[in-house]
């Protein structure tokens, strides 16, 4: 069984952490489960680890029991819910990275890129960040040096509870980074804001930027160093990471470029104790907790993080047709996922040389999508399995839940977020080590220098990200970074719910403040265009 930080059957629900809902979020109709008050529970320093990991199982369960019951946020089904499961298909389903062949609810306005303010599954993952942010909060707040001085907190157990404390900012920071990127300019609420009933105010995105900026820069030296903290808790490298992304996209948060400082960050986690893992596909199977190259996940363990969202989604989703179950460490498919033809011909090779990163299911299934919800339109992805790199079955025994891990930041992400920056002027740079970087990349992929290339552009990266990156949520944020995402600059399959792609209007590289939360707090304005 593979060692994990936090379980699903957490049974600190926390009072505090709920009372506070209500003062930030009050609108967003979430009815958890109320166990324990924050004074019993921060009393004892024992319980402090249990909390935070109650923070950091928001990115992966849906509440207090497995895989459902008991849910944090009423109103949507828990399996559709989760955080990384709203997030992936957020980042995912809008590009030319991946289609899913279900009718739920308004889940077709990912591809038909005509989403509105109601669309439930938008509003689910505003909902689960501001949830997310008011665990964090609440956990902040009650972590201060006064707080922890009145309570006799002192010695090591202080020395734990400051670094529990940087690691829950780190999380906050995380999830409005989420905010920033997808929403652009909404509600703001830290542990500075009294707990009760009141209605936040609207930060712009430039303001929030400059927020995840300062608190990731706080936090960088109150951190454990890169690779010493417990494995899927956050370090210095996770802030890196988070950094170099946030300035990476910055001209297109806040219109001003800062490729420089995304190069600095960059440095600092290749500077760091991460290596390339040597086999690609080692880094989405169930004992990709052991590679040097993950620099965040989120975690999961098929009997102590049960959930019908997270990785459980990404597994089953992505198999159907003649696909056997088995290959997969799975019980069944759920016949969802595939990808688009543009994708796959982002792997030729006039060479004829193999990339090994594609893996593509072909059998069965056609390269041309005619009909979105037939899953044999479209090659499927056979990219994360609950197996291990001996072909070990994931520890459910009835092969529903997945121990394989989700990559969020890991170190190839930021040799190529290197090579760009460096492409794109950022000082301090080298053309020469942004080639190599790009080149290990590669090396790893053809098995030796048979993929190599000799220059890189722009484009080149946009399309290698896509060849080492897909089905990792980045796609969404790197299309809008290259303008490719809205417009006719690049048309893809089904863009917009038209078989051969078509233009959409810009305002959609921001999704919608959901229609529920306007309703409910007069402070805050819609997006452009909704």
């Amino acid at each position: 069984m593979k060692k994990q930080f936090f379980k699903n059957s957490i049974k600190l629900g926390i009072l505090a952490f709920f009372v506070a809902l209500s003062s930030c979020t009050k609108d967003l109709d979430r009815t958890p489960f109320v166990e324990v008050t924050s004074a019993t529970v921060y009393k004892d320093f024992s319980n402090y680890k249990q909390i935070l990991a109650k923070v950091y199982a928001g990115l992966a369960v849906s509440g207090q029991q497995g895989p459902a019951g008991r849910p944090d946020i009423s109103g949507i089904d828990e399996g559709f819910s989760t955080y990384l499961r709203q997030y992936w298909k957020a980042q995912q389903l809008p590009t030319d990275e991946a289609v899913i062949g279900w009718n739920d609810g308004s889940l077709p306005d990912y591809h038909d890129m005509d989403w509105t303010s109601g669309n439930e599954f938008i509003t689910a993952m505003y909902n689960r960040i501001f949830y997310q942010i008011t665990l964090c909060n609440e956990f902040i707040r009650e972590t201060t040096d006064a707080k922890l001085s009145e309570r006799g907190i002192s010695g090591e157990n202080l020395t734990q509870a400051k670094i529990f404390r940087a690691e829950a900012r780190f999380l906050r920071a995380l999830s409005y980074y989420h905010a920033l990127d997808m929403y652009g300019s909404v509600p703001f609420v830290t542990e500075a804001d009294a707990v009760g009933s009141f209605l936040p105010r609207q930060a712009s995105r430039t303001e929030l930027f400059s927020y995840v900026e300062s608190e990731l820069k706080a936090i960088e030296n109150e951190l454990l160093d890169a690779r010493k903290n417990e494995y899927g808790r956050a370090d210095k490298g996770a802030a890196w990471a988070l950094l170099a992304k946030l300035y990476l996209n910055a001209e297109t948060y806040i219109g001003a470029a800062k490729y420089t400082e995304c190069i600095t960050y960059c440095n600092k986690v290749t500077a760091a104790s991460y290596a390339l893992e040597s086999d690609y596909n080692k880094l989405f199977l169930t004992d990709n907790n052991k590679s040097s190259e993950m620099i965040f996940p989120i975690t999961f363990d098929g009997t102590r993080t049960k959930t019908w969202g997270g990785m459980t989604f990404l597994v089953h989703a992505g198999v159907g047709g003649n696909m056997n179950p088995a290959d997969f460490g799975i019980n069944g498919g759920w016949s969802g996922l595939r990808t688009t033809k543009a994708l796959v011909e982002k792997f030729s090779d006039i060479t004829g040389a193999t990339d090994r990163r594609a893996m593509f299911h072909t059998n069965g299934q056609k390269l041309d999508i005619s009909d979105i919800f037939t899953f044999n339109d479209g090659y499927a992805i056979t990219k994360y399995r609950n197996v291990s790199s001996t072909g070990v079955k994931g520890t459910d025994t009835e092969g529903n839940f997945p121990d394989t891990d989700f990559p969020m930041f890991r170190l190839a992400d930021v040799y190529l977020m290197y090579a760009e920056a460096t492409l794109r002027g950022g000082q301090g740079g080298s053309q020469a080590t942004a080639l190599q970087y790009v080149n290990a990349l590669r090396q790893r992929a053809y098995k030796g220098a048979t993929g190599n290339v000799t220059s890189i552009s722009l484009d080149f990266i946009l399309d290698e990200r896509a060849r080492e990156l897909y089905w990792e949520a980045h796609r969404r944020t790197d299309l809008i970074r290259f303008k490719k995402f809205t417009g006719s600059a690049y048309l893809w399959p089904w863009k917009g719910g038209v078989k051969d792609g078509r233009s959409v209007p810009d305002h959609l590289v921001l999704f919608p403040i959901p229609a529920s939360d306007l309703v409910a707090n007069p402070n805050l304005s819609q997006n452009n265009g909704y």
